[in-house]
């Protein structure tokens, strides 16, 4: 085997089912690294505190995640999985075997029922009441704490979602395309091992039948255009159009993603906890609570949503809500925000005392694991909150006192 039949041999297998044999792949890549058998990445001040893996959605197991993060010259790399923390141990492990710096953390949907944004359009494009919220930098033992929270509310989400396959089954059946969840959606993800399963596993499925049934190229785009009536803009179009395309079906889930979600969307309310309990939870295991900034919503970067209107006309009424329910930070990302609204977010987060946070949304093969825009000089202060983020968790993970919002009495280690 030569030296580059044996990297990519190993490249392969850290999306391999079994993990060990994904962590001793990354062993082996990083043994040829210090044999000087294939170059070292070039690092340098990026850092990332969002991305997505398998134990939600994404192309990357854990392992290959911190391989991608590596090599695209991270400095440091965060997971953020939607209701799950299961992907947390091996992330830490990958970025003890290449040498980054790491940060664990989860993203869930709030309830904002009780709250004076309960029926506002807040950050989910999708429902009014709900907001995308982030517990960063978990000190690690308590992972098994945030594991359990989430458990009852991934099983709301599997009943909501096969109602939701069914709807799905209503649009497509006339031309023989039918999903079942059990056969179709669930093998997509790692809900057997404690991931979720999250509407984009659900348009992965519709968009792994439509190829089945259509191919790639003038069939799909007739078919979503004129049969499911679904806008499809130039750029996607000419993804959608490209048959040696070797990430179609991603590109295909991010224009069904977009534009037809509307189309069978069932509001999610079991499955969201409300948001003073995710916040007791943050409270309790030591973690930093992230209030996730989106802002209305003109080019999508990743093409998967459509321009719509969110915070930034009563930006007033959600700082003064965050702040009061006791969030303790902000998430936002300088590459999906005009600057406009990016200044007037971090003088927000300013004035009401809270806490800055970024990272980059990694949930697709198109992606990019650095965010060139927050390379901007303005945004250093980014970067420090990152290295500071780290901090927390280590010093959290080795005495549950040292975390950077710790509260006497309320905050524990498991097991205490």
């Amino acid at each position: 085997m030569t030296v580059s039949e044996k990297k990519e041999y190993l490249i392969e297998r850290l999306n391999n089912k079994d993990v060990l044999v994904r962590l001793d792949a990354l062993r082996g890549l990083k043994q040829m690294i210090d044999a000087g058998e294939i170059p070292a990445p070039v690092s340098g001040e990026d850092v990332n505190n969002h991305i997505h893996t398998t134990y939600s959605f994404s192309p990357y197991s854990p392992t290959k995640a911190v391989w991608m993060a590596y090599t695209a010259g991270l400095k440091t790399a965060g997971i953020m999985d939607h209701d799950s923390l299961s992907g947390a141990r091996e992330f830490i492990e990958a970025a003890k075997i290449v040498g980054i710096l790491s940060t664990i953390g989860v993203e869930c949907r709030a309830s904002m029922k009780d709250t004076p944004l309960f029926d506002r359009r807040i950050n989910n494009p999708d429902q009014n009441g709900v907001a995308y919220m982030a517990l960063h930098g978990v000190p690690h033992q308590n992972i098994d704490l945030v594991i359990d929270f989430f458990k009852p509310y991934s099983a709301a989400r599997n009943e909501r979602n096969r109602k939701m396959i069914d709807n799905i089954n209503a649009l497509t059946e006339h031309v023989g395309i039918v999903l079942d969840f059990d056969r179709d959606v669930v093998p997509l993800s790692n809900s057997f091992l404690g991931g979720s399963v999250t509407e984009r596993h659900l348009l992965f499925a519709l968009a792994k039948k439509i190829t089945a049934r259509f191919g790639k190229g003038a069939a799909v785009v007739d078919f979503l255009e004129n049969d499911l009536k679904i806008s499809i803009s130039n750029k996607v179009k000419g993804f959608l159009l490209d048959e040696d395309n070797a990430v179609y079906e991603y590109d295909l889930l991010g224009a069904l993603k977009s534009n037809m979600v509307e189309k069978f969307y069932i509001d999610a309310d079991a499955e969201c906890p409300p948001v003073r309990e995710v916040l007791a939870l943050g409270r309790r295991i030591g973690a930093i609570s992230a209030y996730a900034y989106l802002g209305d919503v003109g080019d999508s970067v990743t093409g998967d949503k459509k321009a719509q209107k969110f915070e930034d006309s009563y930006i007033g009424l959600l700082f003064d809500t965050i702040k009061g329910l006791g969030f303790n930070a902000v998430t936002y990302m300088p590459s999906r925000n005009t600057m406009e609204q990016l200044r007037r977010v971090r003088s927000m987060c300013d004035l009401y005392g809270l806490f800055q946070i970024s990272g980059e949304d990694i949930n697709s093969p198109r992606q990019k694991f650095i965010c060139e825009a927050q390379r901007n000089p303005e945004f250093s202060n980014l970067h420090d909150a990152t290295l500071r983020l780290i901090r927390h968790e280590a010093e959290a993970t080795e005495d549950i006192t040292k975390a950077m919002f710790y509260v006497p009495g309320e905050t524990v280690s498991a097991g205490l």
